[in-house]
């Protein structure tokens, strides 16, 4: 057994020609697509780890200014461009717990004022900004008072509009400030939202509630009011043909216009800047393209992109789109239509990897897409590296990964599984996982695996089973319901005990689990022990790693040790590493040491 807490300070930095290609990766500089302000266009926001933390910074497109905005020790990420491009909106929690206030700080620099004097901390429940400058619309959520809606305005103490003890969330406000779009759950299934439109003192204007058989299935979610004033035209996102699908709702009169666009995987869109049309992305098998839906005409264009994944995207008042795309071979960019390269931060430059493998393999609920890379060149068996994404409801892409291409690099074939409970295969496919959850998901698991030694693709003697958050649950979870199946395991952020879990996380969590479980761990215990790797620890024979943020309130530190304390119990080989900071760290020297420790440890293992 081995223990730190992560105060080794091995991490240094190194000459970048003596630097392995795994760390180039995640020490490139990187930007995600810059948000640009709707009155303002010149004046953008992004986040960058350019100084080796992710944060915040301002950009000034006139005078090609960037300015860093935040400078926390364990970074931040979530900020919010006023419309009007006069403030910068910043969540501030403390080392990664995700509770606390909304600051603000002028776009061009200066004091961190509380944004909101008058409310407490809280988890976010999301933001809209109205574009007089002085009104917001703010969402909190709290153990003690569950989800809470606010307004605030400028020199106004803020005043309560909704409240209610399931999950709920901020959607969008209106163009002219005069409609609020609210996602809700009170129907009690965390899973499938539905809208409420509110007037900024709280009165209701419409409803939207999806309903099939009686029963809360059909999920909805906003997309944006259109960005025209007076226009009421609401867009949403709806599952009523088995997969998600933009409409426009019109909320002062009811009527809705059902686009049924001819794409067969999940539809998003959002707004262009003069209301005329969407900018669509689709996504289908684990990649996505974008295309312009013309409202007047219903004439869908597709706007060219290369082959991957478009991870975001939004179109410029000048109607060119910016969009952020990179595959499982080559790394992230920021493009425009124009053809340009938006943002290409100073630095070293990440190396690529390999491209990925489609494999399709018939599972007990279907057929089970996963997505493989192996070293350039190597043939079978290898060691392989079962990386289980989180979520549950996310799924993995042609998309670049340095994770992944550190295992490439050392030798290891990576599966990728979109088990049931993924995202972008349909609706069912996504709730299939209730009641036996984690169960459900190893079974898909298990098929690949059956798969991959078949095939002679992985050496049997070799399997590493791995994730992080949901992955790093299925981790533990497989590793004491499939004990003969894996070599070894290595969790991050894990649920490790389910019922300790459940009373320790964040509210909205919670709400999530009783929608999986159908309740809490008092009302269906034996669904919560037969979910629970806690359940299966004396099971487990592989050599398990856990690394764990002591602050995380998403997989809470003390159920972690609970399962630890029953390895320790039974001698047996397991490490664990704590870290000052939340659900993952933002910080890229922490970030390269879990990885280090990581592969040290499967070589230790493995040979």
């Amino acid at each position: 057994m081995t223990e730190s807490n992560g105060s080794d300070a091995r991490d240094q930095l190194v000459h970048n020609e003596d630097m392995p290609d795994w760390e180039k990766r995640f020490r490139a500089p990187r930007v995600s697509l810059p948000d640009w302000a709707q009155d303002a266009p010149q004046r953008s926001l992004f986040v960058s780890n350019a100084t080796g933390t992710y944060e915040l910074y301002a950009w000034d497109r006139h005078t090609g200014d960037r300015r860093q905005v935040t400078d926390r020790p364990n970074g931040t990420t979530d900020g919010v461009l006023s419309p009007d491009g006069a403030w910068i909106w910043w969540f501030d929690d403390k080392d990664g717990d995700e509770f606390g206030v909304w600051r603000r700080q002028p776009f061009e620099g200066g004091a961190d004022d509380l944004a909101v004097p008058g409310l407490d901390a809280s988890y976010p429940a999301g933001l809209a900004l109205a574009r007089d400058g002085r009104t917001a619309i703010v969402g909190r959520s709290t153990d003690e008072d569950g989800t809470t809606i606010h307004l605030a305005r400028a020199g106004e103490d803020p005043v309560e509009i909704y409240r209610h003890r399931e999950s709920a969330g901020v959607g969008d406000l209106s163009h002219d400030g005069s409609l609020i779009a609210i996602e809700h759950t009170e129907h009690g299934d965390a899973m499938h939202s539905a809208l409420r439109v509110v007037r900024p003192d709280g009165t209701a204007v419409a409803e939207l509630d999806d309903t099939e058989g009686g029963k809360k299935e059909l999920g909805l979610e906003v997309l944006g009011f259109a960005p025209v004033d007076g226009d009421t035209r609401l867009l949403i996102g709806h599952q009523r043909r088995g997969r998600w699908e933009p409409l426009v709702w019109d909320v002062a009169t009811g009527e809705e216009t059902d686009l049924a666009l001819d794409l067969p995987g999940d539809v998003s869109a959002e707004w262009y800047p003069d209301g005329t049309g969407l900018l669509v992305v689709h996504s289908f098998e684990a990649r996505s393209e974008l295309f312009r839906y013309d409202l007047a005409g219903h004439a869908l264009k597709k706007v060219p992109t290369p082959p991957g994944t478009v991870s975001g995207a939004t179109a410029r008042p000048d109607g060119s789109v910016e969009y952020l795309w990179s595959s499982a071979a080559e790394p992230s960019a920021v493009r425009s239509t124009t053809g340009e390269v938006v943002l290409d931060p100073p630095g070293m430059k990440s190396p690529g990897s390999v491209p990925v493998e489609d494999v399709w393999v018939d599972g007990p609920g279907g057929r089970i897409h996963a997505l493989v890379q192996k070293p350039a060149g190597a043939t079978g068996p290898l060691p392989t590296v079962f990386d289980i994404h989180g979520g549950p409801t996310w799924h993995d892409s042609d998309a670049f990964a340095a994770g992944p291409a550190a295992w490439v690099d050392h030798g290891y074939a990576v599966v990728r599984v979109n088990y049931r409970g993924s995202t972008g295969y349909g609706r069912a496919w996504t709730d299939a996982l209730k009641h036996r959850v984690g169960l459900i998901e190893l079974e898909d698991i298990a098929a690949v695996r059956e798969w991959a030694v078949e095939s002679g693709l992985a050496d049997p003697s070799r399997l590493v089973l791995t994730g992080g958050s949901w992955g790093g649950y299925l981790t533990l979870l497989g590793l004491g319901v499939q004990p003969q199946a894996w070599t070894l395991g290595i969790a991050a952020v894990p649920v490790a005990d389910y019922v300790t879990a459940y009373h320790d996380e964040m509210e909205a969590l919670k709400a999530m689990d009783r929608t999986l479980l159908g309740g809490t761990p008092e009302e269906v215990p034996d669904r919560f022990e037969a979910s629970s790797p806690l359940t299966y620890v004396d099971e487990v024979t592989a050599p398990v790693y856990i690394s764990a943020g002591v602050n995380d309130p998403r997989c809470p530190i003390r159920q972690i040790e609970n399962y630890v304390k029953r390895l320790q119990a039974r001698g047996a080989t397991h490490e664990v590493y704590r870290y000052d900071a939340g659900h993952g760290s933002l910080v890229v020297d922490e970030r390269i040491k879990q990885v280090r420790l990581e592969l040290e440890f499967a070589e230790r293992h493995l040979g």
